[in-house]
């Protein structure tokens, strides 16, 4: 029996465990293969990116405390984070890398910067 390649459907010739016929095939049958998850991974990445630009934006223009409904007429979006931290007094900042934001009552959050994920760079 005569094995094919998984993308094209060629014939092989050398190797018996060849599965391609060419580093083309090869790339093109991975790159189906992954398509959907990394358009999925490319899209969170996106939107992860942009939080962390309004956020550093704001946090850079001095602003360190703001409205809610500011936040998200600039294109926040609060599904997306990297990470959340619980302080001691309990309060919870929601981080999107090294730039965040908490709570501070009637619809308004306080900035932050974890100097500590600085260290990491």
């Amino acid at each position: 029996m005569e094995k094919k390649c998984l993308d094209c459907g060629a014939p092989l010739r050398g190797r018996t465990d060849k599965k391609f016929c060419s580093d083309q095939c090869r790339n093109n049958y991975n790159n189906k293969l992954n398509r959907d998850t990394n358009n999925f991974v490319r899209n969170v990445h996106g939107l992860l990116r942009k939080n962390r630009r309004i956020l550093s934006d704001l946090y850079n223009d001095g602003k360190r405390r703001i409205h809610k409904d500011a936040l998200f007429a600039l294109g926040y979006n609060f599904s997306f984070f990297t990470h959340v931290i619980e302080a001691m007094n309990g309060k919870k900042f929601h981080y999107c890398f090294e730039y965040g934001y908490s709570e501070a009552g009637d619809d308004f959050i306080e900035l932050s910067e974890n100097a500590q994920y600085l260290e990491y760079q």
